[in-house]
């Protein structure tokens, strides 16, 4: 029976989580995390069923419409447990910690997640997704909700061992020494080799299916070229930049990338679109097109840019956190199409060619004869056949794409999340910032800086970070990664625009950073601030999942800005991070990718380099053009706009103390450990400079 009467709604109803408002008219009693489910658990002594997923999970979409909105399961719920619903991008911690449990005690982990604690909130028995009745291999969660209640009451010692054995091995899992092991050179070379070893040289990317875009794994790899000059992982990122680029796991016709492929070939996506994926590819294509000059990255990073501009973008500043995977009760109806559809917009003649290209055809590739589109064919093979110059070509299919993402656009929009976290936001703001010179797109800029501006009207007060606003309202304390990467984004934003403002801001929110979460007993960071909220662990993650480590962030922005500033205390503090964390770099390196970048940076001498002269002067333009165009991923750059001098600048950047412009030209110094080379005043002496560099 899948009936819902519950028209008043439960206590969810007043939450701003578009995830919470979707259970808020369950006829389960879900209550939010907080004190009256806390206290109502111990005061009653009944166990809690911790429920966490987000909105935009297809798989928590299933659970919800079997189980959570069955009156006859919401009853057995409601008779046993305590029920807390959590959206896990609110609360990140809380996800972090319950994803350890499970992935200890079933060997996997995912969303929908369900965890029962004790009233203690320690974990005794928890999965993933149950189907409402037995399938599947699985139990049916009615038989799991009636077998946990009755082991919770019945054998309680039993549940409270295995919470106790839980708690340690989490406290465990949290618990990393310093390393006496030396950083070196031999360890980004052992990282580079195993993470070699799993590479898929035939379709791209690493292991099997499914596949996450390896974004991180991906900008180590492009450093260890332009370190080592080995041409092997230059070839892996480039084939899976590729690979992905003309896979189904990019949208075609409006940019952007889903999620992840189900297959090994980037074919079929799992089509929700999450913010922080953008951001990252963002990066990591603009990194590439700097390294190789390749066309295709450079439309990729446009096309993305533009999508989140358009779809993802609040009015006035910030970006929405996710788009759904589903649209009118199916997965990817948004998305897919076919051969009749194209052929009803384009024509015969015209649709022959796009489906051709685009490998859309009556069999199909997804359901109901649906395709995902995808590059099937190269584009001067089918300009061949059919006796077309390639760019007409591609202008054909660019005016085909534009009628098809029109009509699209007439179709049922998949659902938005339109929570502004603080986080993704940084990544986001910050991949912009830099896309924005490297393609000279202003209006990334223009967006990124309102969005930089939201944050800090709405989301930083009295000196602290909040993590996510939604509805006019700003809650939760900040995370280390809600701090980490808007330092980040900050640092990206001076470098992108030389307003010295914005490197303020970030050098302020590093010493709160360092003030608020450094672990001044064992080092690192830990993810929750030192006056949040306690839980049954406090964590500290170094390794990246699908956004990077925010230990690995911070680490890169001391090192940046212990190059910026010349303050050893930056450096020192990277270093310690760096050493605490060694042996997990080292072992497991696929997961380290952000962290092997960091010391990538720590074990080499970056370039910094100044210039002085009016960023108003073409030749000042020219030169940035050069740096802009070139890849130096261990470098810093600081422009003194002698157009609007500022006097104390170099009180705060160092670098540019006691630099000039030679005989009124713009001038520019390339430096290592703030020793400089001769100044030079063209284009191609500074090219000479940083060829050697």
């Amino acid at each position: 029976m899948n009936k819902n009467n519950n028209q008043q709604g439960n206590r969810l109803a007043g939450e701003t989580s578009p995830y919470l408002l979707q259970h808020a008219f369950n006829p389960v009693n879900w209550y939010p995390w907080g004190e009256e489910a806390l206290e109502k658990a111990k005061t009653e002594d009944i166990p809690i069923m911790l429920s966490i997923g987000y909105s935009a999970c297809h798989w928590c979409h299933v659970m919800a419409h079997e189980s959570f909105e069955n009156e006859e399961i919401a009853a057995l719920m409601n008779q046993y447990f305590v029920n807390i619903k959590i959206d896990r991008e609110e609360r990140p911690d809380l996800d972090d910690i319950y994803m350890n449990a499970v992935t200890t005690m079933t060997g996997s982990g995912g969303w929908p997640m369900t965890v029962f604690l004790t009233p203690e909130l320690k974990p005794f028995y928890g999965g993933t997704y149950f189907p409402p009745k037995d399938q599947y291999g699985r139990p049916g969660f009615p038989q799991i909700l009636k077998a946990v209640s009755q082991f919770y009451h019945q054998r309680r010692s039993e549940a409270e061992m295995q919470g106790d054995k839980l708690v340690e091995r989490l406290v465990e899992l949290n618990g990393f020494t310093l390393q006496t092991k030396t950083l070196d050179i031999e360890l980004l070379d052992r990282a580079s080799d195993g993470i070699s070893a799993s590479y898929d040289d035939l379709n791209g990317g690493f292991g099997t299916s499914p596949k996450f875009p390896p974004s991180m794994t991906l900008s180590f790899l492009l450093r260890d070229n332009h370190r080592t000059g080995r041409k092997s992982s230059l070839d892996i990122v480039v084939n899976s930049l590729k690979k992905m680029a003309k896979g189904g796991i990019y949208d075609h016709l409006g940019g952007g990338f889903h999620r992840y492929s189900v297959d090994e070939k980037w074919l079929i996506p799992h089509f929700e679109k999450m913010l922080y994926d953008n951001a990252l590819l963002l990066r990591t294509y603009t990194e590439a097109f700097q390294a190789t000059g390749e066309p295709l990255f450079r439309n990729t990073v446009t096309e993305t840019g533009f999508y989140i501009i358009r779809e993802m973008l609040k009015p006035n500043g910030g970006f929405y956190a996710t788009q759904d995977a589903d649209s009118e009760g199916e997965e990817g109806k948004f998305y897919v199409w076919t051969p009749g559809e194209i052929q009803a917009i384009l024509g015969e003649e015209r649709s022959t060619l796009f489906t051709q290209y685009y490998g859309v055809d009556d069999v199909g590739n997804f359901e109901h004869g649906a395709s995902v589109l995808h590059q099937k064919v190269e584009l001067e093979a089918l300009a061949d056949s059919h006796n077309l110059d390639p760019e007409e070509l591609w202008s054909i299919l660019g005016e085909d794409r534009c009628k098809l993402l029109n009509h699209r656009e007439k179709r049922i929009k998949p659902g938005r999340d339109e929570k502004i976290m603080t986080d993704w936001n940084g990544l986001m703001i910050g991949s912009l910032a830099r896309a924005s010179r490297i393609f000279a797109e202003p209006l990334f800029l223009d967006s990124a800086v309102d969005s930089i501006n939201f944050i800090l009207k709405e989301l930083y007060k009295d000196g602290r970070m909040l993590h996510v606003y939604k509805d006019g309202r700003a809650k939760f304390n900040g995370y280390l990664d809600d701090y980490v990467f808007t330092i980040s984004a900050l640092l990206d934003l001076y470098e992108a625009t030389f307003d010295l403002n914005w490197f303020l801001h970030a050098v302020n929110l590093m010493d709160r950073t360092l003030e608020q979460f450094w672990d001044s007993k064992k080092n690192g960071f830990f993810y929750t601030s030192n006056d949040h909220e306690k839980l049954i662990v406090r964590p500290k993650t170094p390794y990246d999942n699908a956004i990077p480590s925010g230990n690995a962030i911070a680490i890169h922005n001391l090192l940046r800005l212990a190059t910026f500033t010349g303050k050893h205390e930056y450096r020192e503090k990277a270093e310690l991070g760096l050493s605490l964390f060694s042996d997990y770099m080292a072992t497991a390196p696929g997961g380290f990718g952000q962290l092997l970048s960091g010391l990538d940076w720590f074990l080499d001498t970056p370039v910094e380099i100044a210039i002085i002269g009016s960023l108003e002067d073409p030749r000042t333009q020219a030169m940035l053009k050069f740096i802009d165009h070139t890849f130096l991923p261990n470098k810093v750059l600081a422009v003194q706009d002698i157009s609007k001098p500022e006097s104390n600048i170099s009180d705060y950047i160092p670098l540019l103390a006691n630099k000039k412009a030679i005989g009124g030209v713009p001038t520019t110094y390339v430096c290592k450990d703030f020793v400089c080379q001769n100044p030079v005043t063209t284009v191609e002496e500074l090219a000479r400079l940083l060829k050697k560099s």
